[in-house]
């Protein structure tokens, strides 16, 4: 139907679909989704409008729209061990969002990851909302081995006092010491916002502490580790549910996607099995093969290793920008993005490094033999730049490769 209906766009999902199956995906916060999510984020309740919560709707018809996001509820609570959530939220940003508007006001002085750290826009960056309203400071890693020093986050917080401090990252390979951040946090009367958008599916799945345990508010996305629909949730103690529910709606959003809610609810599901614990765990050993692996050719890894899905990689000693890196293992069929590195001398646009993550690729199935393979493609472009013909072979390399490990060939013809 659509074929015959948008021959255009068809076609460009169709090419997508063909770039998925094809590539290898070494986004961080990407990942493929299931039939079953693609196939309820499809459905019927993306007609519905259902603005409120259960049993409190401004309109009509939400009977079933209560019923599908009551069960998300309360898998949410039951997965993560939170006492309320809210599973509305459009996306991590919009959930970060809400929870500063919750709490905060404007001008209030907020202390996040910076952002050249490893940090989230929304975590106080001066682009973002949450620089422009908010009087943002952030705290580094240590030059010393590129972790977080909590002593030193400790005196930036006796110094600025600020209302909320974030813990939580997108570009951060250790163990986040959510602990250590709440003791912070009440030494100065601060909340503690953790988002962990990005480990989300590890903490799920008990390979990551659980920052539910000590953190006011907890935001998150619904996809990359968690492998769900594209969407954010929070969670928090039963004394914020109040506030969060309605920052959220009439707050910063109008009208929840029930068809994504749906999906939500399915890999709320999903998170509770025996398989995804597995599928988590499989993350972490290729994230340190793969780690380890390109160490082994030469490449120096950011705080030398990583404990979770990704790691960064330091092109400064092969004199490569992240940018260059990126085009050009773009064009071999390799998808990573530029990142910036502590310390970093270029800026954003450019960068010394590249972020590897490995969700997507352990998804298909891929295991620590495929890590080595990806560690040597990768080398390879990166010692052959501008060198169309290495692109083309290492592209059929990769091809063959995904081919042994297909997704979405079983549910497309391509």
């Amino acid at each position: 139907m659509m074929m015959e209906k948008d021959k255009e766009i068809f076609e460009l999902v169709k090419h997508e679909i063909e770039r998925e199956e094809y590539s290898l995906i070494l986004i961080a916060s990407e990942n493929y989704v299931s039939e079953e999510i693609l196939e309820i984020q499809g459905c019927v309740l993306t007609n519905k409008y259902a603005e409120g919560y259960p049993s409190k709707r401004y309109y009509s018809g939400c009977r079933f729209s209560d019923e599908i996001e009551s069960i998300a509820i309360e898998r949410a609570k039951t997965l993560f061990h939170a006492e309320h959530a809210n599973v509305q939220p459009h996306s991590g940003s919009t959930a970060n969002m809400a929870v500063f508007y919750a709490v905060l006001n404007i001008g209030d002085t907020i202390l996040g990851m910076d952002i050249a750290h490893g940090g989230h826009l929304t975590h106080g960056a001066h682009a973002s909302f949450s620089g422009k309203l908010y009087r943002s400071v952030g705290y580094k890693v240590s030059k010393k081995d590129e972790m977080l020093d909590y002593d030193e986050i400790r005196t930036i917080a006796l110094r600025e006092r600020p209302k909320m401090i974030i813990a939580g990252a997108s570009a951060y390979s250790r163990i986040i010491d959510f602990k250590r951040f709440r003791e912070i946090a009440d030494e100065v009367g601060a909340y503690l916002m953790v988002d962990m958008a990005h480990i989300a599916g590890l903490v799920a799945a008990g390979c990551h502490p659980n920052p539910v345990e000590f953190a006011h508010f907890v935001t998150t996305t619904t996809h990359k580790t968690f492998r769900g629909p594209r969407g954010g949730m929070i969670l928090c103690k039963k004394e914020f549910a109040k506030v969060i529910d309605s920052a959220i709606f009439p707050g910063i959003q109008g009208g929840p996607l029930m068809h994504i809610i749906a999906a939500k609810a399915v890999s709320l599901k999903n998170a509770m099995t025996e398989e995804f614990r597995q599928y988590q765990e499989q993350i972490i050993r290729n994230a340190k093969y793969l780690c380890s692996c390109m160490e082994k050719q030469g490449y120096r890894i950011v705080s030398g290793g990583t404990d979770n899905h990704l790691f960064l990689v330091d092109l400064s000693n092969k004199g490569i920008t992240g940018r260059e890196a990126q085009e050009a293992l773009e064009k071999s069929g390799i998808m990573v993005n530029k990142n910036l590195i502590p310390f970093d001398d270029k800026g954003p646009n450019t960068t010394s490094g590249i972020r590897i993550g490995t969700p997507a690729v352990t998804t298909r199935g891929m295991k620590e033999d495929e890590m080595n393979i990806i560690a040597e493609l990768i080398d390879r472009v990166l010692k052959n730049l501008e060198n169309e013909k290495v692109y083309d072979e290492i592209r059929e390399n990769v091809k063959t490769l995904c081919k042994k490990f297909p997704f979405y060939s079983s549910i497309y013809q391509i």
